[in-house]
């Protein structure tokens, strides 16, 4: 029994976050793609910041792959008290990375993710992503559906996790639910009105090799990063 505990923790990757690895029965399963959903400033990134650092420390390759400059991503990681100045994670920027993120040419971005990924395929890899929401506005959901599902695919291949962020209110609730569809795990982040009280919560939608978690859980951001605790109305 203790035997087959050890192979079954070492199937999971820390979040980066020890309150959010606690609810996941220790983190996200390996060889896995997760999304996170909400809507804008809500802290959606902030997760994929605590994983490449995570990872980073970890000796992982890690990809970051975004429409922004490079600089703007680690501004923004700054204040989440996140700082990549020790190690840093490979560059899909639009300015400032070892490869510039071309958003209008899926095939250029698949072609120079595999080429990455065969490069470094002797490391555990670590890809995380602030694009689909944008690659969504400019394409056919279903264009997407298809690039994201072969993308999914090759990336399996390695000792590899995707995390990706996905803007609530931009799309319809068709195109979020087949979006969550694809991913192994889904975590959703929403703002709760109660009273003249805005709280922010947090759901396990799903996540492969985890129990369903159907309750809501508080979340808030401090100097030690995220705490996620039982949500009592």
């Amino acid at each position: 029994m203790q035997i087959f505990q050890v192979r079954l923790l070492s199937l999971l990757v820390s979040t980066g976050q020890p309150s959010l690895d606690s609810i996941l029965t220790d983190g996200y399963p390996e060889r896995s793609s997760i999304l996170i959903v909400g809507p804008p400033g809500i802290g959606k990134e902030a997760l994929g910041y605590w994983f490449t650092l995570s990872a980073l420390a970890r000796n992982d390759f890690c990809i970051y792959a975004t429409r922004l400059s490079a600089s703007e991503v680690l501004q923004d990681a700054r204040a989440f008290d996140v700082n990549f100045s020790h190690k840093v994670p490979f560059w899909f920027a639009n300015s400032g990375g070892q490869i510039k993120f071309e958003i209008n040419d899926l095939a250029k971005i698949s072609y120079n993710i595999k080429e990455v990924l065969k490069k470094n395929s002797d490391r555990k890899i670590r890809i995380v992503t602030d694009v689909l929401s944008s690659l969504l506005m400019l394409n056919q959901p279903e264009t997407i559906y298809k690039f994201m599902s072969q993308l999914f695919e090759e990336v399996k291949q390695y000792d590899s996790i995707v995390l990706a962020t996905l803007e609530e209110g931009m799309h319809s609730p068709n195109v979020i639910a087949a979006m969550q569809q694809l991913f192994d795990g889904v975590i959703e982040l929403k703002l709760y009105e109660e009273g003249l009280k805005v709280i922010p919560l947090l759901r396990i939608r799903k996540m492969r090799g985890t129990p369903p978690l159907p309750g809501y859980f508080n979340f808030s951001f401090t100097k030690n990063g995220m705490e996620v605790s039982a949500y009592v109305k």
